[in-house]
């Protein structure tokens, strides 16, 4: 039997065909942020990130003014992990409600919600701030806080 011979052209074709394939394991591998808040958050946040007025905050528009603040990206990171209570104020409206904790959610699973929430309905990361990762929610999911010691870390200059 003959063997192929190894020229310029088979070896790129062969490295085109690896790279898709490995592309492809690691789309396969990443979680759908969008799919994610649809199942866990739209149900109050809405599809929109518009929330509910009286009773469900907006995250449109909202999220990176939390973001840039001192604090804030913490702060988001333990709202997904451990849960709201208490007053909060968006854009000028009072909440006073509970936002259930959702840290039976993996690592990957509560970032990737985060990245679509922060690049989604006017929200985009603030400059220098990298996509959140599973291993800044591992880091947090150590802090083990109540949704009421949560509430207190909320930035004191988003309003």
């Amino acid at each position: 039997m003959k063997q192929a011979a190894l020229t310029p052209s088979v070896l790129f074709k062969s490295a085109l065909s690896l790279a898709a394939l490995l592309a492809g394991v690691a789309a396969a591998a990443s979680p759908d942020g969008k799919a994610l808040f649809t199942t866990n958050c739209a149900g109050c946040h809405q599809a929109t990130g518009q929330g509910v007025p009286g009773a469900f905050p907006p995250l449109a528009g909202h999220v990176g003014n939390l973001l840039a603040a001192q604090g804030g990206r913490a702060y988001v990171e333990h709202v997904v992990l451990y849960g709201l209570n208490g007053k909060i104020s968006v854009n000028g409206k009072t909440y006073n409600g509970v936002m259930p904790a959702f840290g039976q959610l993996k690592d990957a699973d509560l970032a990737a919600i985060l990245n679509y929430v922060s690049t989604s309905w006017g929200n985009k990361l603030p400059s220098g701030q990298k996509p959140f990762t599973s291993a800044e929610l591992a880091k947090y999911r150590q802090d083990k806080k109540t949704p009421a010691q949560v509430n207190a870390l909320r930035p004191k200059t988003v309003k």
